[in-house]
């Protein structure tokens, strides 16, 4: 049963934002969550970022504020711990949107994944510790539009209104499984989102390594992607809501030269009367224009690599049947395919910043790679 609850503060004017980091600043651990508009537009944004103490809870909202750096000393405190859920996705929108550094961040999800948890989903956290059912509903809301109804306010801060008590629950578990060095560690390689993003790459390259296309049919492929890029951005909406890749393919293959060939690939009425003049023109010039290159494969790994792959992921997954967790929780995918490459040799650099893991299995592994 949800306890009655305050309403939550509302963030959208100078003054509040610093009443907020006022208070944020005296503490010495908050909640965090974020919500974006990624299902809404074209280029997400962050819509909102929750705060929780265990005194209040905080909604801020970033599209009335143009500028959020007094949060800046507050995610970067490594006095301060941020508590998320799921952390990964929030720590990499909130880089991108307002540049922010962390520092000191405990993961509740990642903590449910290291004591094996089968479900790790907030909401069945929730009516696990506190009984608190969630309106799953409103996941997929708009946050980008504006007001917010008063149900979005309050699935808003039940995101963090619970999660310093959980947190709290779940390090005394970790403790109790002799685990929480292994949390520990990791939640310290999540901050490492800090840095510049990789550049992405253009629309058509996703498609780029499939070997039921030809040449020909990528080139057209290229141009209508752009295509749905420039209308995308044009209505400021994701380019699946434009038209989904299936049909893209579809195009690419077939080559469409009139509206009648749009109907015949079971494109709507309305995406033909509202941009099937632009593909027709798009999937022309595909076919003309000279044909794509397609990027050159990644070097293989030699065969030893290869073999000390195999063997270390049959070790992880029996290791991690036996603490029954998912395998990368015994060895995280990056020191695997750097074991996997360079042996046993390099195994006290690779683990250096994985102490808990190389005292608990360094032994294993190097036995198993033969060092």
């Amino acid at each position: 049963m949800l306890e009655r609850l305050p309403p939550p503060v509302w963030v959208a004017t100078r003054p509040a934002l610093e009443a907020l980091v006022n208070d944020l600043a005296h503490q010495p651990r908050l909640a965090v969550d974020t919500e974006s508009n990624s299902l809404h537009a074209y280029r997400e944004q962050v819509c909102l970022i929750q705060f929780s103490t265990p005194q209040k809870d905080y909604l801020v909202d970033p599209l009335a504020l143009n500028d959020l750096a007094a949060l800046t000393p507050i995610f970067a405190n490594p006095r301060i711990e941020k508590v998320f859920h799921a952390a990964e996705y929030d720590l990499i929108c909130l880089r991108r949107d307002f540049g922010f550094n962390f520092a000191n961040i405990f993961d509740t999800m990642h903590a449910e994944r290291i004591l094996g948890c089968e479900k790790v989903g907030l909401d069945a956290a929730l009516e696990k510790y506190f009984n608190v059912t969630v309106n799953k509903r409103l996941q997929k809301a708009d946050w980008g539009a504006r007001p917010l109804t008063r149900d979005q306010m309050e699935y808003a801060r039940l995101d963090t209104h619970y999660l310093i008590l959980l947190r709290g629950q779940l390090q005394r578990e970790l403790e109790l499984a002799s685990r929480w060095d292994l949390a520990r560690e990791d939640f310290a390689r999540a901050c490492r989102v800090n840095g510049t993003a990789p550049a992405s790459p253009e629309p058509w390259e996703r498609f780029a390594g499939r070997r039921d296309l030809t040449l020909r049919q990528l080139t057209v492929l290229r141009e209508l992607a752009a295509t749905r890029e420039e209308i995308a951005l044009r209505l400021d909406r994701p380019p699946f809501k434009v038209i989904v890749d299936e049909k893209l393919l579809v195009m690419a293959r077939r080559v469409p030269a009139t509206l009648g060939d749009l109907e015949k690939i079971n494109l709507s009425p309305r995406q033909i009367q509202r941009w099937g003049a632009e593909f027709l023109a798009a999937a022309a010039r595909g076919a003309e224009l000279e044909t794509v290159r397609r990027p050159p494969p990644a070097r293989p790994p030699d065969e030893a690599a290869l073999k000390r792959l195999d063997k270390l992921k049959a070790w992880r997954k029996k290791t991690a049947q036996q603490m029954k967790v998912e395998s990368d929780v015994v060895l995280p995918r990056p020191y695997l395919l750097s074991l996997a490459e360079r042996g046993a040799d390099d195994l006290q650099h690779i683990m250096q910043d994985s102490p808990a893991r190389l005292e608990r299995f360094g032994a294993e592994i190097r036995n198993i790679l033969g060092g």
